[in-house]
This record gives structure tokens, sequence and C-alpha cells, in this order.
């Protein structure tokens, strides 16, 4: 069976994947929310949902140092990356050792639900797949709110902010909110905190991960003499495409339609 990935790679299966590798947190959730995770043989130690079913399964190290040895030795059919999370010479490594790798490029509520859809294929997981497609246009598609200038920032020391041609920036935007970190350079832009706020957002957006904000980083706005709304949010659905998609565009629509 031949099939191309997001990158229009080329890669050769022999039928059906039976044994899975992902190296992409969201995508595992997204697995076994399609009906494939028994089909799953290894996992990212940033892997956690869904936690009961990922318990026994081999963890091999981070989206950025995967174990490649312990990859070859499972023996996959398929594995599973993603251009923004895993290195390229990952991919690379693993391919010329033989293994079929699949790469996701996901910039956009649009490209989640495309990219899944052809991967649901890939997988002959078609039709569960539909669903959460299905939840994700309705939740998309619904009568435009109110917007709100927004910033939301994933890290500090130093501070960055989600930028332009990301998911997280387009779910934002689907949700009624103007990124104003969207105008400054790169897709993950860094800055000082004062020159983020320069930007002057109605509601900044602290996630709890790939930072882990929280009420502690509280004080570093009130120095700045910030006067807008401060919203810790879950960062896994700001960040995550796939079964979260449609709930997020609808949580973040009401964060950002409260006045106060």
């Amino acid at each position: 069976m031949l099939v191309y990935d997001a990158l229009g790679r080329k890669i050769e299966l022999a039928g059906t994947p039976q044994r899975i590798v992902s190296l992409v947190p969201s995508v595992t959730e997204w697995l076994f929310s399609v009906g494939a995770g028994e089909r799953v043989v290894g996992i990212t130690n940033y892997c956690i949902e869904p936690a009961a079913a990922l318990q026994h399964l081999p963890r091999l190290r981070g989206t950025k140092n995967p174990d490649r040895a312990a990859i070859i030795a499972l023996q996959p059919d398929l594995i599973i990356a993603e251009q923004e999370e895993n290195r390229e010479r990952d991919v690379q490594a693993l391919t010329a050792a033989g293994l079929a790798v699949y790469v996701t490029a996901i910039r956009s509520v649009a490209d989640a639900m495309t990219q899944l859809a052809a991967l649901a294929e890939v997988l002959a997981v078609a039709d569960s797949a539909a669903l959460i497609t299905q939840a994700i246009e309705q939740a998309a598609t619904a009568p435009p709110h109110p917007t709100r200038r927004v910033l939301a920032l994933i890290w500090r020391d130093p501070w960055m902010a989600i930028g332009r041609d990301t998911y997280a920036g387009d779910l934002l935007r689907l949700s009624g909110g103007v990124n104003v970190a969207a105008t400054l350079p790169g897709r993950y832009p860094r800055a000082a905190l004062a020159d983020f706020l320069a930007l002057d957002p109605d509601i900044i957006l602290l996630p709890n991960e790939p930072y882990p904000f929280s009420e502690r980083d509280l004080p570093a706005f009130n120095a700045v003499a910030y006067r807008g709304r401060i919203v810790l949010c879950d960062g896994m659905a700001l960040t995550w495409p796939g079964p979260r998609t449609a709930t997020a565009i609808t949580t973040f629509r009401r964060i950002l339609e409260q006045t106060t």
C-alpha cells in the first residue's frame, strides 16, 4: 500500500498498520479515541492521555530525543511523528532503518481535520474519526462572536507567545480572538513581557503547558501594571488537535466572551 504523509513523503506499507509507535502526545490520544489504541506498541514520555490505557506501554523518551534503538526493537509497521514536535534527523534515521514514518504538519484547525482524516484512512478507522471531524466542523462554523484581543503565552524566561501560522492561534481565531502576537516575527515569538503587553491585549491566557503557568506567575504582571484580564487555562485544550478541538473552541469562546 502506497500512501503520502502531510509533507508529501511517499510511504510504502505492507497493509493496514497493526503495530504503531506514536511520537506525538496528541496523536496518541487521538489513536485511542478512534479505536486504534490496541495497535499502539510504544509512546513518548509525554503521552499522558488516556492515562489508564497507557500504563503498560513502553515509554520511548521524549519527542525531541526518542530512543531510536528501542523503537527499532519494537518492529513497528508505522511510526507517527509531527513536524513541529519531532526532529527531522530522527525521522530520517528511523526511515533509514527501514521503518515507515508518517509525519503530520498541523498548523490550523482545518489542518487537524484534513490530516487526521487522511491518517484515519491509512489506519482504516475513517468512520470513527469522522465523528470527531464533524464535531470540530460544527464548533468551528458556529455564528461569530464579539472579538477580543488576546495574548497566549507559552513560556517565561524567556517570555514566548503563540504567534502566526499555528494550530493554537487558529483555534483562538475560531473562538473569537484576535491574536496580538501574530504581528511579531516567528511562529512562537520571544519578547520582553513589557513588549508583549504593549500590543494591548484585552485578555492574557496562561496555559498550564508547555510551561506550567499558575497563580505564582501573576505577580510578574502586577509589576508591569497590566490591567486587563488574565486567565489560567488548560494547555492541552489549547494545543492538542484531535478529540479536544471541538470542546476547546467552545470553551475559549466562552472565556473570550466574558468582559470581566
